[in-house]
């Protein structure tokens, strides 16, 4: 680092992810929910299937907005606009690892995954304790 410049937290804050792709910091196979969910090594191998907590996501499903020549007066940044992705930051994802993009970024592993390759979102308050 150079000067003041100060490292964020996660690293990921400084992801900016397109479309419907989210960044997936996959868990390691040992670990396990306080809820008791785990992937049994069997399972992962045959089928592929990972689990990882989401940190970002992209703004979604692109949708072009139709454009009359005589509305001059809407911005280009109303061209397009997105259904957001149901994944949100903080999740617990379980999904397909044939169809996700792995990264290390700064010393961590990341994976880059379409929402369409997750099969099943955890949300809990509590999971992280």
């Amino acid at each position: 680092m150079k000067g003041n410049e100060v490292q964020s937290e996660h690293p990921a804050e400084s992801f900016i992810v397109i479309g419907d792709r989210v960044v997936i910091r996959p868990k390691s196979a040992d670990e396990r929910t306080r809820a008791g969910l785990y992937l049994p090594p069997g399972v992962s191998e045959k089928e592929k299937v990972q689990s990882g907590y989401i940190v970002k996501t992209g703004p979604g499903y692109p949708i072009p907005m139709h454009q009359d020549a005589d509305e001059t007066w809407k911005r280009d940044d109303d061209a397009v606009k997105y259904i957001p992705l149901q994944a949100r930051e903080g999740d617990l994802a379980i999904y397909v690892m044939k169809d996700a993009h792995e990264l290390e970024y700064n010393g961590a592993q990341y994976v880059i995954v379409p929402q369409a390759a997750i099969l099943l979102l955890i949300r809990d308050d509590g999971l992280f304790e």
